[in-house]
């Protein structure tokens, strides 16, 4: 009988760790999985064009608490994407390889604003409590997309 070459064992082991890995995520509760999720370094956002109506998907940095996923526009209300969900709020997310639905929304209240920019600017900027926030994390739009799970 043959001896199997290196290149084979190779591609064997990193079959295994590839199952291995997989089966883990499917293994994990709702919580650890939405733990990895937040952990991801950017979502895919995907809107209604307000003028086209086709769909248009965004790379973006976000923040995830609970099921709600938190947004910052540094174009404010000018940026084509939050021009979109202001004129049609349904919305998806992509976290990894999963998608959800969700309603869009700009932030309205002090304590979820505050929230949402505390969160993306330690997540992305190493902002910890009694430090100043960015420019970007103080000035920028704050949204809010509360997902269908």
């Amino acid at each position: 009988m043959p001896k199997p070459s290196q290149h084979s064992l190779q591609r064997g082991a990193v079959d295994q760790r590839a199952r291995h890995s997989l089966s883990r995520l499917l293994l994990m509760d709702p919580i650890q999985r939405h733990v990895a999720e937040a952990n991801l370094d950017f979502c895919y956002l995907t809107t209604i064009g307000r003028k086209s109506g086709l769909e248009r998907t965004v790379e973006i940095w976000f923040g995830l608490d609970g099921d709600t996923v938190y947004l910052l526009s540094g174009g404010g209300d000018s940026s084509d994407w939050v021009r979109n969900l202001q004129a049609n709020d349904r919305v998806a997310v992509k976290l990894g390889r999963r998608k959800y639905l969700g309603t869009a929304r700009l932030i309205e209240g002090v304590d979820e604003e505050s929230r949402a920019r505390r969160l993306l600017a330690s997540k992305y900027q190493g902002w910890e409590h009694g430090k100043r926030l960015s420019s970007w994390a103080r000035n920028s739009l704050a949204v809010a997309v509360d997902l269908r799970t």
